[in-house]
């Protein structure tokens, strides 16, 4: 089950209180002040795990804490500190305060962490307190305060090339012929109901990341379909790769609906460079014209079909030079293929 979406409610712990405490030690007659300070309390992390890809884990357990500080002792000892709580989340996770609608900052790369409530700081304790004029306190310090939120973990996939088309285009089918993945394939619409990863090997051990989402309809980017729910998981891809079946009654109306689409979505994921990918090449007699398409915006059309394995490696190609190019500088990945 892909699950992209969830709402978690973190606890920090809070810090331990200091003690208050004199010495009574032999030949010290009066002593003095020895109250250690309280420890800090456990804060809440969350980071990105490449052994994960959904989160799931979270639709199962939505209430997360972190232990507290220990408290301070006599002789000036400090309490424990409590350990953090890291959470772990699939690379590409944006975690937003699920009250205030605010983004709190993203984990893009394994490893990457976020701090998402921070622990009490430990109380002091009595002996903090004294001074040559206050040589017997009795103040200390309760723990401090730990922060509770409500947290929405966000999962947008890391991909480099995005498929985007309406529902049949044939993405799943391309997906599933140019890499390992086994998406659902079938003759009806929406086929895929979740986003899928492929890695698409080349000639010298070259690979781009594929993803393919749910097909896209009109309306999309205010709810309609899948789309809305799934557009998120191209915005991270360095290059979109627009499908459109070679049967279709009109292309270019195709090509600006998708378009559009993906610019009403984020005008981010619209600007992106990408190619049209006209599909389905085997529906025509092999002698047949490809129909024409005006698209001056797209770096590249290519015409191919997955089923006949017609034009792949030159998809591929040229899909992993535009991504070298974004990779380097958005403004080279402007540039025309040859």
């Amino acid at each position: 089950m892909f699950i992209d979406r969830a709402v978690v409610e973190m606890v920090a712990g809070p810090g331990g209180s200091g003690a208050m405490s004199f010495r009574r030690e032999k030949f010290v007659p009066k002593g003095g002040p020895d109250g250690g300070d309280g420890g800090r309390g456990g804060s809440v992390f969350v980071r990105a795990s490449a052994n994960l890809s959904t989160l799931l884990d979270y639709q199962y357990r939505s209430h997360w804490k972190a232990d507290r500080g220990r408290n301070g002792q006599g002789s000036n000892k400090t309490g424990k500190s409590a350990a953090d709580l890291y959470l772990p989340v699939p690379p590409g996770t944006m975690v937003v305060d699920a009250d205030t609608g605010e983004t709190l900052g993203e984990v893009v790369q394994p490893d990457d962490e976020l701090l998402v409530a921070k622990g009490g700081r430990g109380g002091w304790g009595n002996a903090r307190f004294a001074s040559p004029t206050h040589q017997a306190p009795r103040e200390w310090q309760p723990g401090g305060p730990a922060e509770k939120r409500r947290i929405e973990l966000v999962l947008k996939l890391i991909a480099d090339v995005g498929l985007l088309g309406e529902p049949n285009a044939g993405k799943s089918t391309l997906l599933s012929v140019i890499s390992e993945a086994h998406p659902k394939i079938a003759d009806y619409p929406f086929t895929t109901l979740e986003p899928q990863l492929g890695v698409a090997s080349l000639s010298d051990s070259r690979t781009i990341v594929v993803a393919d989402i749910p097909g896209i309809i009109e309306g999309a980017h205010a709810g309609k379909g899948l789309g809305d729910r799934f557009l998120q998981h191209v915005e991270r891809t360095r290059v979109m790769a627009y499908l459109i079946p070679i049967d279709s009654p009109d292309l270019e109306a195709v090509y600006a609906l998708l378009r559009r689409e993906a610019a009403a979505y984020s005008p981010e994921l619209g600007a992106k460079p990408h190619v049209v990918i006209i599909t389905k090449r085997d529906l025509l007699p092999p002698d047949a014209a490809v129909p024409s398409l005006d698209a001056p915006e797209a770096q590249a059309v290519i015409t191919i079909s997955a089923v006949a394995n017609l034009g792949l490696d030159a998809m591929k190609e040229q899909l992993f030079k535009l991504v070298a190019r974004s990779a380097r500088s958005p403004s080279e990945a402007s540039v025309q293929l040859p």
